[in-house]
């Protein structure tokens, strides 16, 4: 199994995007609360983070091209698991509880942060995370802390700065300079301006995420 998959990721380069990888060949594989009950097997892994409503449902369901794979919610806090989406067979999202979310009890956000934790530091099958953060605002606290944390275990990181159609494109360059400031930035890490709205960074995205594999 092994082989084939690092076999196929081999020959990726010389496919186009379609033709090596069916998006839409997705689903939500399960749910874990720890590493017992992670998928056994040799698939990477993509692991996306953020604040509680940055958009990280939205992003999956825009790259997937699915409107309800990942469920979108007005209400921050939904997801308490870490979610593991299987695409084609080649590859998996890990969705991680947002962080930042005020009416979680303190000993349930100390509860996430080591789910997380363990995920992130431990889990062979992890290439890249996606860090999410939106666009309109400077960077929480808490992202600086996921950044800075994702820096010192030297875990590949990609800064996705979400919700770019409710700023006005003449906007994005002030912005991304603000984020990438609060966050120290490493000029060796990738940043992308993305929109589920109207798609924006969409191939971009994908490129980076499949750059890490």
């Amino acid at each position: 199994m092994k082989a084939k998959i690092n076999q196929f990721w081999k020959l990726r380069k010389e496919l186009t995007m379609t033709e090596y990888l069916n998006t839409h060949n997705a689903s939500l594989l399960l749910s874990a609360a720890n590493k017992s009950h992670y998928p056994q097997d040799d698939l990477p892994e993509i692991a996306l983070a953020g604040r509680s409503n940055v958009g990280k449902s939205s992003f999956i369901n825009t790259l997937l091209g699915r409107k309800n794979l990942a469920r979108t919610s007005s209400k921050p806090g939904k997801t308490q698991l870490l979610n593991f989406y299987n695409i084609d067979d080649k590859l998996r999202f890990v969705d991680v509880p947002g962080y930042g979310y005020a009416k979680v009890s303190k000993s349930e956000r100390a509860k996430w942060g080591k789910m997380i934790e363990e995920y992130l530091v431990s889990r062979d099958n992890l290439r890249a995370v996606v860090s999410l953060v939106d666009l309109r605002h400077e960077p929480s606290a808490d992202d600086v802390q996921m950044y800075d944390f994702l820096k010192y275990y030297e875990i590949p990181v990609i800064v996705v700065a979400t919700k770019a159609d409710k700023i006005p494109r003449g906007k994005w360059n002030k912005h991304e300079s603000a984020i990438k400031k609060k966050l120290n930035f490493n000029k060796s890490d990738k940043f992308i301006i993305f929109s589920s709205v109207d798609r924006t960074g969409l191939d971009e995205s994908w490129d980076s995420i499949l750059d890490e594999l």
